[in-house]
């Protein structure tokens, strides 16, 4: 051990008695717990019920027949998102240890997941796809960059497509729509389209007409009034009564007003802190350069407002992501409501810590992707 990591040591953890004697007591509480769930995973939990039922926690019902559908809807996503990863990224050099970390974790999953051949190809096809994907996002970011959002505009009509089915393809009804797969599907639609609502109703609020301004703030202050919980129930039960009775839209689609409605209320007032950090000269700067109002918010207010309130939106959307999990209370089985199901088998009866730590682990690991996506976001726009 050098001398710098002693002095920090002696710094931080042992500078006083009673911090030497917190530290010890810390870390013994630490081993102590690490050891009991290191125990209780080795020798008493029953990993059986994941391995089992690994299908029914990805794609619940979906028709096994069909897989080869959604292993083709996570190749798009997978390639876009490494493409968009690259774009914004690209410019750090990508280490070998970073490839070769990388290309372990393939290496584990491809051994470690009970999948057959087929799917084992699969994914080994998605990983060189990502690996593709972020490096031509890097090297031809300047093509690349004004063509993006197309892209993924146009891949959300390609992937219900394959999802759902129609137009050649086989239907699959959204009541098969399960597990991670409605997860990821409700969270994606709706952060995609409560983005833009909010941030024209931060705009709204702070809009010199009476009638837009009020109507963002009545609308803002109403939904932040009422937990997501009532909002669901609402655009599952209200919201048929307003349509006609030849109208009848899908349970999905009515969630997904619900998440957006709600969603967009708190990225309004996300947005209009970052409004409000924006110098009232900036607006006077642009107009003293021949630019309307209009030009001077989108080109010169709203860019920099959004990049001083990247931490604030991208916590919503990881709220907006957890939040799926109260789609099971309005009977959408999704990762948390199919957990339930799995627990009702009667050989995995009471394996709650199993289901529920690896349901978790899903959780966390995107949260996790998106927490890092945006600190690196404001690395780079920093510069």
């Amino acid at each position: 051990m050098t001398n710098d990591k002693l002095t920090w040591l002696r710094k931080n953890l042992f500078s006083t008695w009673y911090n030497s004697l917190l530290t010890v007591v810390c870390l013994v509480l630490i081993f102590w717990v690490v050891r009991g769930i290191l125990t209780w995973a080795t020798t008493q939990a029953q990993w059986a019920v994941i391995q089992v039922n690994l299908r029914l926690f990805l794609v619940g019902r979906f028709p096994q027949t069909l897989y080869w559908r959604t292993w083709i809807v996570l190749a798009i996503a997978s390639t876009l998102s490494a493409i968009t990863g690259g774009v914004f990224f690209g410019k750090q050099q990508v280490t070998k240890g970073g490839i070769a970390l990388f290309a372990i974790i393939i290496g584990v999953l491809l051994v470690v997941l009970p999948l057959d051949l087929t799917s084992r190809l699969w994914l080994l096809l998605i990983a060189v796809l990502l690996f593709v994907g972020f490096w031509l996002g890097g090297k031809f970011t300047k093509v690349l960059t004004p063509w993006l959002s197309l892209l993924w505009l146009l891949s959300f009509p390609i992937i219900l497509w394959f999802i759902g089915g129609g137009l050649g393809l086989q239907s699959v009804s959204t009541n098969l729509w399960n597990g991670l797969l409605l997860t990821l599907l409700m969270a994606t639609v709706s952060i995609v389209l409560s983005f833009p609502i909010g941030v024209l109703l931060a705009l709204g609020r702070t809009s010199d007409l009476p009638v837009v301004r009020w109507f963002s703030i009545l609308y803002i202050e109403i939904v932040r009034g009422v937990p997501l919980i009532g909002i669901l129930f609402l655009a599952q039960v209200m919201l048929p009564l307003f349509l006609s009775a030849d109208v009848r839209l899908d349970r999905v689609l009515r969630a997904i007003a619900g998440l957006v409605l709600f969603s967009a209320a708190y990225m309004a007032e996300n947005v209009r802190g970052g409004l409000q950090s924006v110098p009232r000269g900036q607006i006077e700067a642009a107009k003293a350069l021949g630019l309307n109002t209009a030009l001077a918010i989108l080109l010169i207010v709203l860019p920099q407002a959004l990049r001083a309130v990247i931490p604030a939106i991208v916590g919503q959307f990881i709220g907006l992501f957890k939040d799926t999990s109260l789609l099971s209370l309005v009977g959408l089985v999704e990762l948390t409501g199919i957990a339930r199901s799995i627990l009702a088998q009667p050989q995995f009866i009471g394996r709650y810590a199993e289901v529920y730590l690896f349901i978790g682990f899903i959780y966390w690991i995107f949260c996790y992707c998106m927490s890092l996506a945006s600190r690196r976001l404001e690395r780079q726009l920093s510069h």
